[in-house]
Order: structure tokens, then C-alpha cells, then sequence
């Protein structure tokens, strides 16, 4: 056994018997670096992450490679979902020497931190020939390697906002610009297969996010039917679990249908919002279907005793990629024979199997209502019957070793799930999944908050490292949201807390944006900002649109103006390159069409509240009050009609329209993008 042995995370302790005489990131390490004069070595990875088990088995647990890497290096394991601050310094130093960046990621700093070489997955040989000639360079060329150290150390510690010229100021919006935004996102759209033209294929929910948002405000059909076509095709592709619902992380082909089967509790919080609002826009079951089946597998297989959702759930079980989700065709015979005619044309099954190694990934070309048609059967019946088929498959699957789990609960991708959770209730009015999102905040603040501190990680009863941006930002935005659905005044002044020690700890005053990482929690080579929204949105554009809401429904002006210098900043930016800044772009649609405030009060204002949060209307927040109350900045001054039933207030920028009684007229007086 090493020291990771004392670990919490998965990942850390899957490396806890390998004979690398690995340490956890951590002082002993870095001091050991230092007296003994020795290079570091990082290798960073993650649970779910399959080449990472790949390299483990091919060199992490060979004695040969052990004894190189503990003869010459410092060598420390570091869980990228723990400590994503360190992760975020050395991806960036390895795109900087020009190599492409993914996980694993191996980086060989200098006995100060500094990296001088790095790359991501290396088969042995070439792992034991880069150890040999990077120790036999640090004995005999020391000098060298420092010096480029210091160049990358120099890289490292230049803000972001220099890097690319952003300065955080008012500016002017313009509604053309929105739509230049819009054109070239949609000329990088996949008109075939649906989400963006690129291979590999991530969902990239922040992209559809925008443009559905754009679509309704802007009462563009065209715009919306190319959201659904792709929510479509992913929700039919073998990316999706079609038996136990969630979403894998991307695909490697362009047709979602082959996905690395990890599945990420950060992704399908997202998703679920993302397909939550598409079946409150169209109504369509096939998006609700994806919505239930989502919410049934977070709680049947990610909900931990004490509320909070556990992080990820493995590609490989038994050694094998996917073999936990996938069937051969005598399988399915064996099973469900007299149905696999139409199964096999609607999941597009082979006897030889459809993917590699004579198995099959359920994977749906056509819609239930072609195969119904094909198969002389109403659309309802078949949907019966699927439900049987996939009820029994599952019973079966259920039986199998299950993919590797990794049980660690992450603030910030609870919060990410609780913003799915919270829309999936409006969209399907189950109280269930808003009680489940509320017990989980709950929790998070319960558990993981920790003498006033929020914490990143929980496991065994225990919190452990103190929270990053992303995880502030995304409970932030979490507890509006759950404030806004529950009338509960805990949440909005959660939210605020949060807020303000965001202010307090991360916020640099010299560019008008946040740090990653608390700067005055702990002493990295670099404090690094997050600015492009990726997979998951930049931890500074979630901020920012979560203070623009918490602005209007505290009437806490410093809040909406810090976010507002932040978009004026980041708006030359999203109109260069929107597609890694689409939650920016929905900010930018935010501000450009005024966001309704609207305040309920009265007997059966709860009743309208949830009426209006059930239509979707992208630009507003919401809160409500059965009696009149002065208890939320909000709701004061406003009161129900004479005979005491609910009215609807609507206003901008605190000034109210003609108060109205019901939800129809409320929404006439809704602004839209001409």
C-alpha cells in the first residue's frame, strides 16, 4: 500500500496498491520534492475516466515502471474532480507546450511546482523511455530544464483577462449582434446528425441552452426545430441509457452512437434542465420520456443515504468497456424473442452485433411512431410494449456487475443537478424531484459547510477542501431557483451568503472577475479564472447570471453591476467565438431583453406561480407569497386584490406594470426580442 490509502476519492484509492510510492498533492510531497532535490511527477485522472485504467494497468501497476518513476521522481496522484484548481494550472501548462490536453494527464514539474514537459496517455514503452531521458536530463542538464520551467512559469502566472484583452466595463448592447451570435453557431451545426459538426460528439448543453432560450424569446419555429432535432438525436443515439435513462458523457463518433459509457452527474443535471425546458416548449413526449427515465436512475442508482447524489458511475465493469450496457443477439433471443423483430429495426440490433465484439448498443434511428407504422401497431401500443421489453431487459441488466462507482459528492455538481431537478418539476409538476433538490441543498448545507465554509468534496460522513468557484456558482444559481419554486426564504438567503463570500475570497478587484481558486485558502504557482464556457459553463459566466438574478430579487444593486461589467468584458469575446461562450451569449440575451420581475400575492399564488414556471419563459424570476409580506425586498409593497385572491405583479427594473389576475395576461406583458 502508499499513502493514497488514507484517500477519500475513488480514483485516488483505485492507485492505493500499486507499488508507485504515490502521495496525495500535499505538503509532504512538495517539501520531499524540494530537500531531496527531485523532479515531480503529477498524474491526474478521474474515476470514470478509461485511459486512465488503461495506463494504470499497463505501468502504474508494473514493478519495472514503478521502480523507474519512485528511483526519480516525487511522483503524486491527484483526483481532477477534487482538486480541479491544480487541474486547471497544468492542462494549461501542457496546451501551452503544444500538446493537445485530455486525461490522463502527466506533468513533470521542477522541485518548485514549475512544469517543464507533460503530455496525457503514454503506452509503457514509451512511458519508461520519457521517465529515463527526463531523469537522465535533470542529472545532467538541470539548467536547461529550469530555464523552460520558468517560461511556462511566466505563461502560467499571466492573467486571463491579459491574455486575451478583456476589461470589465459597461457597454452598449445591440440585438444584431444577437443574431450575428446566432448565425455562426447555427453554420457550425450538424444539420445530419444533430448537435455541433464535430468528432468526437459532446452534448455541450450551454450551447442548446442558448439557442432554445434565443428561439422562444426571439418566436423563432426554424431555430427551435434544430434545438429539438438535436435533443432528438442524442436522446436516441447509444449515448443515452435507453433501458435505466441518464446520459453517457460524449461519443466518439459523429452519430452519438459509440459512447465512452462513463456517465456524469455533471452533465445529466444539465441535460435534464436542458430537456426539461424542451418538453415545456413543445409539449413533445419523447422529451418528457427522457426526463423521467433520468430522474428514476438519479434516484435509483446516484441518491446516497443522506441526500446528496454521488459524482460518476464507470465505463468499464469486469475489465471490459460497455460491457455492462450492451447485449449479444442470443442474449435478447433468450429474453424477449417474440418482440425482437420490431426491437430489433427500432434499436437497430444485428445477430453479429452492431458495435465491436459481436455486441450490440441500443442505439434509435427512427421515431416510435415509424416503427409502429412499419410493425401495424397504434404509436401507444408499441410504447406499452417498449416499456415491458426494457422493464424486463433491465431486471436482467441489473443482475450483472455494475460499472465502478465513484461516491464522492461534489457541491457543485449537486448544484448542477438540483437546477435539473427544479426545472424537471416545473415541466412535470412532480413534487417528488423538488423535494428531492431542496433535501439535497439542504444537505450541502448541513454537511458540507463547514464553519461558514463551503467544501468541494464529501465522503464518509466527512467534508474535505474547500470549495472552488464552480461549486459556489452552481448553488448559487441552484438555491434561486429553489427559492423561486419553493417560496422557502432559507434558499434565497443561502444563495446570498454564498454570494458574498465569492465577493469576499475570489473576486479581483483588479479586472473585475473571480479566481477559480481561493487565492487566500492556499498558495498555488498561479490563481487561474475561468472564463470559457466548456461542457460545464465557466464558473464566471454561471456567477455572473446567477448575481444578475440575485440582484433583482433582493434589490442588491452591487450584485447586478459587478455582472454587468463582467458581460461588458466578455462581449467582443462571444461575438469572436460563441461557441465556447454560449452561457456568456445567454447572459448577453438576458440583459438585451429586460428580465421580468414578477412578484405574486395572495390567496392562490403558489397555484400561479407554478402556472407561469410551467410555460417556460426564459427571462424572468419569479417569487410568490400567499399573504402579503415584507419579508422578501421582492414581495414588499405588494398586495393581493380586495377580496384577497393572488395578483400578478410584473416589472422592470422595479417598476411595475398594471398589476393583473391571471397567468395569460401576466404573460402578454412579457417582452420579446423583435
Amino acid at each position: 500500500m502508499n499513502r493514497l490509502i488514507h484517500s477519500q476519492s475513488p480514483y485516488l484509492l483505485q492507485h492505493a496498491h500499486n507499488p508507485v510510492d504515490w502521495y496525495p498533492w500535499g505538503p509532504e510531497a512538495l517539501r520531499k520534492a524540494e530537500v531531496e532535490n527531485k523532479p515531480i511527477l503529477v498524474s491526474i485522472g478521474y474515476s470514470a475516466c478509461h485511459w486512465c485504467h488503461v495506463m494504470e494497468r499497463e505501468s502504474f501497476e508494473d514493478q519495472v515502471t514503478a521502480d523507474l518513476m519512485n528511483e526519480h521522481f516525487v511522483c503524486i496522484k491527484i483526483d481532477r474532480e477534487e482538486r480541479p484548481d491544480i487541474d486547471n494550472i497544468y492542462m494549461d501548462a501542457v496546451q501551452a507546450m503544444g500538446i493537445h490536453g485530455g486525461w490522463p494527464l502527466n506533468v513533470f514539474l521542477m522541485p518548485n511546482q514549475k512544469p517543464f514537459y507533460g503530455g496525457t496517455y503514454f503506452p509503457n514503452l514509451k512511458w519508461k523511455q520519457l521517465l529515463a531521458n527526463i531523469a537522465d536530463a535533470f542529472a545532467k542538464h538541470v539548467d536547461q530544464l529550469a530555464e523552460s520551467a520558468e517560461g511556462f512559469g511566466r505563461s502560467l502566472s499571466r492573467k486571463e483577462t491579459e491574455k486575451y484583452g478583456i476589461e470589465a466595463g459597461e457597454t452598449e448592447f445591440d440585438p444584431d449582434e444577437l443574431v450575428e451570435i446566432i448565425t455562426k453557431l447555427s453554420a457550425q451545426f450538424d444539420p445530419e446528425w444533430g448537435g455541433m459538426n464535430r468528432i468526437p460528439k459532446f452534448p455541450m448543453p450551454a450551447i442548446w441552452q442558448f439557442v432554445l432560450d434565443y428561439a422562444v424569446l426571439s418566436r423563432n419555429e426554424s431555430l427551435k426545430k434544430k434545438v429539438f432535432f438535436t435533443l432528438k438525436k442524442i436522446g436516441m443515439g447509444g449515448i443515452y441509457d435507453h433501458l435505466r435513462g441518464g446520459f453517457a458523457r460524449y461519443s466518439v463518433d459523429g452519430e452519438w452512437f459509440a459512447p465512452h459509457f462513463e456517465k456524469m452527474g455533471y452533465d445529466n443535471g444539465q441535460l435534464l434542465e436542458l430537456y426539461a425546458k424542451a418538453y415545456q416548449v413543445s409539449g413533445d413526449a419523447f422529451f418528457l420520456e427522457k426526463v423521467t427515465e433520468t430522474t428514476e436512475w438519479l434516484k435509483a442508482e446516484m441518491l446516497q443515504e443522506e441526500g446528496g447524489f454521488h459524482s460518476a458511475q464507470d465505463a468499464d465493469s469486469e475489465g471490459v468497456e460497455g460491457k455492462f450496457y450492451t447485449w449479444t443477439y442470443s442474449e435478447l433471443q433468450s429474453l424477449v424473442a417474440e418482440e425482437l423483430p420490431w426491437l430489433s429495426k427500432l434499436y437497430n440490433l444485428k445477430p453479429n452485433g452492431n458495435w465491436e465484439d459481436g455486441v450490440n448498443i441500443l442505439f434509435q434511428t427512427q421515431s416510435y411512431v415509424e416503427i409502429a407504422a412499419e410493425f401495424g401497431m397504434e404509436e401507444n401500443e408499441l410504447r406499452e410494449k417498449l416499456r415491458i421489453v426494457k422493464s424486463k431487459l433491465l431486471e436482467v441488466r441489473n443482475q450483472r456487475i455494475f460499472p465502478g462507482k465513484d461516491d464522492k459528492i461534489l457541491a457543485g455538481w449537486n448544484g448542477l443537478l438540483d437546477a435539473g431537478l427544479i426545472q424537471a418539476f416545473y415541466a412535470t409538476g412532480g413534487q417528488d424531484l423538488l423535494n428531492l433538490a431542496l433535501a439535497n441543498l439542504r444537505f450541502i448545507q448541513e454537511k458540507m459547510v463547514v464553519n461558514g465554509i463551503l467544501h468541494r468534496s464529501y465522503k464518509n460522513g466527512q467534508a474535505y477542501t474547500p470549495a472552488f468557484l464552480e461549486d459556489y456558482a452552481a448553488l448559487i444559481k441552484a438555491n434561486l431557483m429553489a427559492f423561486e419554486a419553493s417560496g422557502e426564504r432559507e434558499f434565497l438567503e443561502g444563495a446570498q451568503r454564498f454570494a458574498d463570500f465569492c465577493l469576499d475570497q475570489f473576486y479581483d478587484e483588479t479586472d473585475g472577475f473571480f479566481f477559480f481558486n481561493n487565492p487566500k485558502a492556499e498558495k498555488l504557482i498561479a490563481n487561474k479564472k475561468e472564463l470559457f464556457d466548456n461542457v460545464i459553463p465557466a464558473s464566471n459566466s454561471i456567477l455572473a447570471r446567477a448575481y444578475h438574478r440575485l440582484s433583482l430579487l433582493t434589490y442588491e444593486e452591487k450584485y447586478g453591476q459587478i455582472a454587468q461589467k463582467m458581460l461588458g468584458g466578455m462581449k467582443e469575446l462571444v461575438l469572436k467565438e460563441p461557441g465556447f461562450l454560449c452561457n456568456w451569449a445567454n447572459f448577453y440575451l438576458e440583459t438585451l431583453v429586460p428580465t421580468a420581475e414578477i412578484a405574486i400575492v395572495g390567496k392562490g399564488a403558489k397555484e400561479k406561480g407554478m402556472e407561469l414556471q410551467q410555460g417556460f419563459s426564459p427571462n424572468l424570476v419569479l417569487t410568490w407569497s400567499e399573504t402579503p409580506t415584507e419579508n422578501v425586498p421582492i414581495l414588499q409593497g405588494k398586495t393581493a386584490d380586495p377580496t384577497g385572491n393572488a395578483l400578478i405583479y410584473v416589472c422592470f427594473d422595479r417598476a411595475c406594470r398594471r398589476p393583473v389576475s391571471t397567468v395569460e395576461e401576466a404573460l402578454a406583458q412579457l417582452p420579446y426580442l423583435s
